[in-house]
């Protein structure tokens, strides 16, 4: 079990993140438009799993918008911005933003959180994910994860970035 802060105040996780040289979890989510995201069809493609709290937030937001602004060069490759956020939020935020080039996806009914270890178990934010990086290769398998030990910052967008850059496929 994984421990961050918010607002410098410690939170305790549901979980740890999956080992880097694993298989990634599998797990399906809600895309904007109700139907189902799910890993296997994503098969053939490396995927980064922005995970986050909240589109309401402002950190959040920011995440979304530089992850669009980065996947339009990113070869082969999707990025999920994962929340609990309805997925007639993240629509909304979408058009909003004109986000295109990444996808939304909620855990509302989904065991997503649970099996990526990423749900906040206590605090004001308890039952929301915190803020996490999961970045998994066309097979399949986690190629590198980073978790923020303070929920109230920005993920690592060039650790990323650079990962991917350097696994190109």
């Amino acid at each position: 079990m994984e421990t961050v802060n918010f607002k410098g105040a410690p939170v305790k996780l549901s979980g740890a993140l999956p080992a880097v040289g694993s298989e990634a979890p599998l797990f399906t989510l809600v895309g904007k438009d109700l139907a189902d995201i799910s890993l296997k069809d994503l098969r053939g493609k490396r995927v980064v799993l922005n995970i986050f709290p909240s589109l309401d937030t402002d950190v959040c937001a920011a995440s979304v918008r530089r992850f669009n602004k980065e996947a339009a060069e990113l070869d082969n490759t999707v990025v999920l911005c994962v929340s609990e956020d309805l997925p007639f939020a993240a629509a909304r935020f979408c058009t909003i933003n004109g986000i295109e080039n990444v996808f939304t996806a909620s855990g509302f009914r989904s065991d997503f959180g649970k099996e990526y270890g990423v749900v906040i178990e206590e605090g004001p934010l308890r039952g929301l994910y915190a803020r996490a990086l999961v970045v998994i290769d066309e097979n399949g398998k986690v190629i590198g994860t980073s978790l923020c030990k303070e929920i109230t910052e920005e993920p690592d967008y060039t650790y990323a970035i650079d990962l991917l850059k350097k696994e190109k496929c």
